[in-house]
């Protein structure tokens, strides 16, 4: 058979998405109004989720990398309804595998001397992000599941050639384990308090914040972001609510559900 006639255009997928910000932004409360979501806890963000919302299903908490990826192997071999994989923070689950590594090294201290030493240890780290974003997209593409990566974020500085250092948000994780969460998936947005600088002329400004908070998902100098679905600008971020319904479509298939349902009632009366 001809290579051309294996072309095909590409089957539409859920998205893979991570979410970076500081602490108290709501990013767990944003990744539970994702459709029917289940969480993989590598800390309790769930029990602080907003009563608006209401408690999501989760696995017990992970307290290590086997616990984890046992709770991946359930989701891809087992049957279930679950239409969103949140992952609760990757952040977090680098202390674990931090410790996994140390542990299993038994004589090193820190990543720096784990394995011999030479960047070993923060190799393998990194090998371990991938072995999640690996069972990520078997779970995107096989069981047609959107994933949420949760992360806390940090400052990093860029240091480019022809302008001057400046810094920018980022995922609080090594940098060789970054683009595990960055470089393929489909958005990565910050999740952020609207904020201005008040102040008068020859006066010291003062950064004003009404507790807004917005979700930014396009590229800037400022933070680590993307998306492919031609947003251009900060989204509000509304308790309760997903800024990126409408532009996933969400809100379309929600209402489609529910005027199915309504039909299904309607003919068994």
């Amino acid at each position: 058979m001809s290579l051309l006639a294996t072309i095909a255009k590409p089957a539409p997928r859920p998205p893979i998405i991570t979410i970076v910000g500081e602490a108290g932004t709501g990013k767990t409360s944003l990744a539970a109004t994702f459709p029917n979501p289940i969480f993989i806890r590598a800390e309790d963000g769930v029990g602080r989720i907003s009563r608006k919302i209401g408690a999501p299903d989760a696995f017990p908490p992970v307290s290590n990398g086997d616990e984890l990826f046992e709770q991946l192997i359930a989701l891809a071999t087992e049957d279930h309804d679950y239409s969103t994989l949140v992952i609760d923070s990757v952040t977090k689950l680098e202390e674990i595998f931090t410790r996994d590594i140390l542990e299993k090294d038994g004589r090193a201290k820190t990543l720096a001397t784990a394995f011999g030493g030479y960047g070993a240890g923060y190799q393998a780290l990194a090998s371990m992000h991938g072995r999640v974003r690996k069972a990520a997209g078997v779970l995107n593409t096989k069981k047609a599941m959107a994933v949420i990566f949760i992360a806390h974020a940090d400052l990093e500085t860029m240091r480019l050639p022809d302008k001057d250092d400046y810094q920018r948000h980022s995922l609080r994780l090594n940098s060789k384990s970054i683009s595990h969460y960055v470089d393929d998936v489909d958005v990565v947005g910050f999740l952020r308090l609207a904020a201005a600088l008040r102040g008068d002329e020859g006066e010291r400004k003062k950064v004003v914040s009404n507790g807004d908070r917005e979700f930014v998902c396009h590229a800037t100098a400022a933070s680590v972001s993307k998306n492919g679905l031609g947003i251009n600008e900060p989204l509000p971020f509304i308790e309760g609510t997903n800024p990126l319904a409408d532009a996933l479509g969400i809100t379309a298939r929600v209402k489609a559900t529910k005027a199915e349902k309504a039909e299904t009632m309607e003919n068994a009366e």
